[in-house]
Parts: C-alpha cells; structure tokens; sequence
C-alpha cells in the first residue's frame, strides 16, 4: 500500500512540475490584465493581439520562415549526407559519425558564438541569412543521426540489385533507397523543424539588423519590461496544437494495431 502511494506520489509531483507552467501560461493567455499577478476576467483579445501587434506577428512569421526553410534544407542536405556516410568504410565511418555527433553534444551557447566569430570573419552581414545558416548548421547532425539507423537496417545489396535490373544511380536513390529511410527522413525533418522553432541561444548570437524570431523577440521585451500576454496566446496555440496532434497520432497507432491483431 505504502509503495502504490510512493508511486503515484512521485507521479503526480512529476506530472505537476511539468505540467503546471504550461498551465499558467494557458491562464494567463485569457487573463484580461496585462500583469500576470492580477486576474480581471476572461477574455480572448489576447489572441486577436497576435496579429495586430506588427512586431510579434513579424517575429512568429520570421521564426516559421526560418524553422521551415532550415528543416528543408537541412533534410536535403542531411539525406545526401548520411548516403555518403554510409558508402564509406567501417573505420572511415565511424570516425564522420563521431564528428557529426559533436555539434549535437556541444553546447548551444558555445555553438553559438562560434558561429557568430566566423560569420564576422567572413564578413557576413548579422540578419535573417547568418541565423538561418546557423539553424541550417545545427539542424544537419540531427537530421543525419536520425536517417543513419535507418540505412543500416537496409539490405548493403539493395543499390546494386536495383542497378542489375536496369535502374540508373538516380532511380536506384529513388525508387528504392529513399523509401527504405523515408521514416528516418521524416523523423529528422521533425526534430530539425523541432529545434529550430525553439532555439534561442544560437538565434541570439547569430542575428542582428533588428531581425527577430520569437524567442528573441520575447527576450528583447523583458528587457525593456513591455512583455504582451499575446506571447502567452502564441504560446498556448502551439501548445494546443501540439497536443491535438499528439492525440490524433496515438488514436491513428491505436485503430492500427486494432486491425493488425
């Protein structure tokens, strides 16, 4: 009895810590008042603030604009990537691995900086195309680590067979290669667009000219103390979207493994 108790305990503090931020930012998105301390009743006008506040609803087109085109380059990029990764030698192989693995392991603020010392050293102008090389930069190793296992389950004579039987390189790459990783694709594109949507660090240190995402934006405006509870509307329609697509995934896994048994 005492560990049914323990453990739902521990489960329930858990699910509290995580849970109630998220849950305060959702109060505080239909709280009438502008501080967050005072409750003045329900209202949505928070949400229709997104789209008229000009610099918040830039910074949430400015970081869409981004995440999406670094997700879809740095997925073309990381599947061409992992392809040649995965013609090299055992020894050569591991070793490319291991160093796409470490800007992965690395630390944002270190990465960061990084990029901005060598975008200074090549004279690139800090905006909208220095933070979209850095998200492109730091989106790559993921999409790569995440088409890798993929390819290793594949059959080594998948390509050659495809080629016997009269396929050029580019239809063997096609027909048969991408549909064998495309999991592992679609997986990589996800956590790219995952990681861009969310960065704030590396965006911080690689843009300037007045170009914002969403994060800096939100941390530009704590410094001036003129923060808009529309930031807490923004943030609770990701949020509501995120868990309505989690819930359709699961009940769409749940009816097939329904039919499957």
């Amino acid at each position: 009895m005492i560990k049914k108790i323990s453990k739902f305990s521990t489960i329930f503090i858990t699910l509290a810590i995580l849970y109630i931020p998220i849950l305060i930012i959702c109060f505080l998105s239909v709280n009438d008042s502008l501080r967050p301390y005072e409750f003045n009743g329900f209202t949505l006008k928070w949400y229709l603030q997104i789209f008229k506040e000009k610099t918040l609803y830039q910074a949430i087109l400015n970081t869409w604009g981004i995440a999406l085109l670094a997700t879809a380059i740095s997925t073309v990029c990381g599947t061409f990537i992992a392809l040649a990764i995965s013609s090299l030698k055992q020894k050569h192989r591991q070793l490319v691995i291991f160093l796409n693995n470490m800007p992965i392991l690395n630390a944002d603020i270190v990465t960061g900086i990084s990029l901005m010392i060598v975008f200074s050293f090549l004279g690139l102008h800090f905006g909208r195309y220095t933070m979209l090389l850095a998200h492109i930069f730091f989106c790559i190793p993921f999409v790569v680590l995440s088409i890798m296992p993929r390819l290793k389950m594949m059959d080594e004579n998948s390509y050659d067979a495809a080629r016997d039987l009269g396929c050029t390189h580019f239809q063997a790459v096609r027909k048969v290669i991408l549909p064998a990783i495309k999991v592992g694709i679609i997986s990589g594109a996800l956590i790219a667009f995952t990681m861009s949507i969310d960065d704030f660090i590396i965006s911080y240190y690689t843009t300037g000219d007045g170009f914002s995402n969403f994060s800096t934006w939100i941390y530009s405006r704590l410094n001036r103390r003129t923060f808009s509870p529309a930031a807490y509307a923004y943030n609770t329609i990701i949020t509501l979207g995120l868990l309505i697509t989690l819930i359709y995934i699961n009940l769409k896994g749940d009816s097939k493994n329904e039919k499957n048994n």
